[in-house]
Formats: structure tokens, sequence, C-alpha cells
């Protein structure tokens, strides 16, 4: 077993809450200059909202819609060393509402990959195992490089001209499935067809297939946002749901700070949890991706533990007895490692 470089998960990792003022503000206490953060409000119902280093600052696509990318300059206006400043709009900086947003760390604006058949512009942290990639479709099934030097577990990607599904990519589904990030639809009933060209990642490039859409049409723009597993850092997995409030125990091999997860045999919503919103267990407190629906609270107990995550519910979202779910999830603490921070029991 490889164990991880990263004794400091919130060098590369982090989510911040913040209140708005309805002016302008320059948030602090991320840990790291962001270059992909992904808002949402928390107290009130409004869209998702990714920025990245990489298209610009003022540059906005929104997770739970198929809107193409919009312009928006009083949105957000830089990235910062420890943060980023926002302007005074109400869908990420509005007077008396309350935000979560979630920080990664690439490598700036990016520079040009040429690894693929189709040439690339990647921003990689090949230490965390992210990248951001942005890329012009061709109509022929093609390579596009990725940067990380291992090969990715998840990839999200959006048509950013047009008004098309966020496609998802997981190690855990067959090549050529798919989810979708803003829907609830479930891996078996997708009909957007063979998006990664039924070809599994490696650790140079990812597959597209030709004259989709949703990954590869002619002249279109793409972003994709990769990751490759790092032990103790991150983790990309599945389980099956036992139906049981005695629930399933998915191991991570680290105390999580975030996790996302997707019922892929079921239309169910994804749910996004995270130690910031929720410091002492039982966690509850959910947001989805596939919804501009306020910050959710009770009723569904989960227990973040030194090592993995352990559900405590029956809903089906979270646990459907023999369905199969896929997440993503980043530490708070390795469990391996010469991390300085006690990995304990919350």
């Amino acid at each position: 077993m490889s164990y991880t470089t990263i004794n400091k998960s919130t060098d590369y990792f982090n989510t911040k809450l913040y209140s708005g003022n309805g002016s302008t503000q320059a948030i602090t206490g991320v840990g790291f200059q962001p270059d992909w953060c992904w808002f949402k409000g928390r107290n009130f119902a409004d869209n998702h909202v990714s920025i990245d280093s990489v298209r610009g600052t003022n540059k906005a696509v929104y997770q739970d819609t198929t809107s193409a990318e919009t312009t928006q300059t009083h949105y957000f206006t830089s990235f910062d060393s420890d943060g980023y400043t926002l302007g005074n709009s109400g869908i990420m900086n509005g007077s008396s509402k309350t935000y979560a947003s979630w920080n990664w760390k690439a490598n700036g604006a990016g520079v040009a990959n040429t690894d693929g058949t189709i040439t690339s512009t990647v921003s990689a942290n090949t230490t965390s195992g992210f990248s951001i990639v942005k890329y012009t479709g061709t109509n022929s099934n093609s390579t596009i490089g990725h940067g990380l030097g291992a090969v990715p577990k998840m990839i999200i990607i959006k048509n950013i001209n047009s008004g098309y599904e966020w496609c998802v990519y997981h190690d855990a589904l067959a090549a050529n499935e798919n989810l979708q990030l803003n829907t609830t639809v479930a891996a078996a009933q997708s009909d957007v067809g063979d998006v990664w060209n039924s070809t599994a990642p490696t650790n140079t490039t990812f597959g597209v297939g030709g004259n989709k859409i949703y990954t590869n049409y002619q002249g279109e723009n793409y972003i994709a946002y990769c990751f490759a597993e790092k032990t103790g850092y991150s983790k990309f997995g599945s389980y099956t749901g036992n139906g049981n409030a005695d629930g399933t125990f998915v191991y991570t091999g680290f105390k999580p700070a975030f996790v996302m997860f997707k019922n892929t045999s079921s239309a169910l919503f994804w749910q996004i949890h995270d130690t910031a919103r929720d410091p002492f267990n039982e966690v509850q407190k959910r947001l989805a991706p596939n919804s501009s629906d306020q910050e959710g609270s009770g009723s569904i107990p989960i227990d973040f533990l030194s090592n993995g995550i352990k559900l405590r519910t029956t809903a089906t979202t979270w646990n459907e007895s023999g369905s199969n779910f896929i997440y993503m999830a980043f530490a708070e603490a390795p469990l391996v490692g010469t991390n300085n921070v006690p990995c304990t029991a919350r």
C-alpha cells in the first residue's frame, strides 16, 4: 500500500461556511488559494454555482441545471491566497443569507496538454489527485489528457456552451454508464448513450464518445473535474444498501470531512454532507447537487467515524436494500501517514 504524502488534508480541500453581507467581501480561512469553488446557499433556495481558475473568475456554471456557462461580473472577483473575494450577487453574497462553499486546490489557470487526441487545458495537482480540464469537442471518438499521472476514479463534465446534462463517470460503474449530477436519474436509466466511448480512463487520458453532445460535440467547449484516489485523503467507492437502521458501514481509511452519495440503482437525489455544517455526530444537514432547495436537516442519521461512514437510516436515498451506491469522500484526518492531527472518533 502506498501512503499519502498529504499530512494536512485542508491544504488541498476544505469546506468554508460564511454569511453574506449584500455588498462585497473577502472570505478567508479556506487555508489555500482554491482553483475550484462550489457554492450553495443554505437558508434559501437558489442554484448551486461553480467557479474555477481555468474558465476564469467571471464564468459561472450551475450544478443543478442544464444551463450553459454565464458571464457574471458581480458573483466572484478573485481567488485569494487564503480564500476568495465575492461581489454583491444575492446568489453568493446576499444580506442575511448563509452559504457553504466546497473548495479544491489544483494548479492555477492551466497549461496545454497533448496526451490525448484532443488538446486540453489542464490545471492539475498530482499530490492531491485533482485536475480541472477544459477542451473542445470534435464529434469523433477521442481521448483527453487529464494531467493527474494516475487513473481518475471520478470525472464530472459539463458542456459549457449549451444546455445539456452534467455527466458523471465513476470507477464503480461500467465504462459505458454514467450518472447526471443535475438529475436523479439512475445509472441504468441513462439515455445519453456511450459518452465515455466504453473506455475506462488511463493514468494520462479519459475517453469520450463521438458526436455526444454531453461530452464531445463538434466545436462545443467542456469543463471536466477529475479525481484520482489518494490513500488517506480521498476515496471514490461504492457500497450496497441493507435497508436497515443498523446500516452499512463504509470504510474510507480516514475520518471524512465531506461525502457525496448517489443511489445508482434508483432515481433518487444526490446528497452532500460535511463536518463544517455538522461538526458532531449525527450528521444530518444535507444539500443536493441536483436541487436548488435550501439545506435539509433531521431524521437522516449518519455517523462520520475515524475510519469511515456508518449509515443509521432506512431511507432509500442513502441505504435502500440491495441498491448500489457510489460516493466521493475527502478526509478531515488520515488514518495513515504522518499526519499530526489525532484521528479520533467524533
